[in-house]
């Protein structure tokens, strides 16, 4: 998890969120706005792990199959 700057330049933003639920995190003295930050954080670092395995598939393929054919390269060297 990211930790979120407390001094980091914030930009307002809308959001629509379950009635519900903000009333509870309301109710709870939750930091709606930091919990809001932490969760598009979260998503943000998600996505673009996701996009970098789609963007490197071909490369991790290709080394897995050398690995399979091969073995691990300089594997007599390893000491476990």
């Amino acid at each position: 998890m990211r930790k979120i700057a407390m001094n980091a330049v914030r930009q307002p933003a809308n959001l629509s969120i379950d009635s519900k639920l903000m009333k509870e995190a309301k109710g709870l003295d939750v930091n709606v706005s930091r919990a809001a930050e932490a969760g598009i954080a979260e998503a943000v670092a998600a996505e673009k792990t996701r996009l970098w395995k789609l963007e490197n598939r071909a490369t991790i393929e290709a080394w897995n199959e050398y690995v399979e054919k091969h073995g691990i390269p300089l594997e007599e060297h390893r000491q476990f």
